[in-house]
């Protein structure tokens, strides 16, 4: 039997092949291989026609390139390849971010393997998979009801008054005494929470919502 192809795209290694091992166990579906970021699959779909699949699943918060940044590439360039969010985030303006760009599907990590197996078969058979979470935050969306209020975890606050100053990133990581990864991770996490794209806008955000006072 012809399976569809999936490519999972995550920086975490021991992550992507633990769902690497589980996707392979469904009956329809096989995995061509993984990426850790989007550039590096931009590169992989460069290559060779061979190496675009019929379904990606993608991380939000990565290095180099994040999840929505490429998903919403894929959608522009490659409108037949399917992507379906998968990721510890569980923000309502990321996951409404991501089926803004382009995904046609959110799960969260915690997910039973049936259910992602079912996700899977949804999306290549209807196009779509919407469980009632990702249904209900589209409704409420729609009817202007979607939350509109940003929070923060004390540590994304830290990391933000610290990115203010001219300490460079690894300079901030030292200070929170955190790895310059998980400084990266707080990085995209912001970027994404607060529609921005680098770290002046960052500073704005900060400086006019008076989280940090120069």
């Amino acid at each position: 039997m012809m399976k569809h192809s999936v490519v999972i795209v995550d920086d975490h290694t021991l992550l992507s092949q633990a769902i690497e091992s589980m996707v392979n166990t469904f009956d329809k579906f096989k995995v061509l291989y993984t990426c850790k970021n989007g550039k590096e699959l931009m590169g992989k779909f460069a290559e060779s026609a061979k190496f675009i699949p019929d379904v990606v699943l993608m991380d939000i918060n990565m290095p180099i390139m994040n999840g929505i940044e490429t998903t919403e590439w894929i959608t522009k360039n490659y409108p037949d390849v399917s992507v379906m969010g998968l990721s510890v985030e569980d923000e309502d303006s990321t996951i409404l971010k991501m089926l803004q760009v382009g995904a046609i599907g959110y799960l969260l990590k915690d997910t039973e393997k049936t259910v992602l197996e079912k996700a899977l078969v949804e999306i290549v058979e209807n196009g779509f998979y919407h469980n009632k979470s990702v249904t209900n935050l589209l409704l409420k969306s729609i009817s202007g009801k979607a939350k509109q209020e940003i929070t923060f975890k004390e540590r994304e606050l830290t990391f933000m008054k610290l990115a203010c100053t001219e300490l460079t990133y690894k300079e901030v990581a030292d200070k929170m005494c955190l790895s310059p990864k998980t400084i990266d991770g707080y990085r995209d996490v912001l970027f994404t929470k607060l529609n921005v794209k680098n770290r002046v806008g960052l500073v704005m955000y900060a400086i006019k919502n008076k989280i940090y006072t120069p």
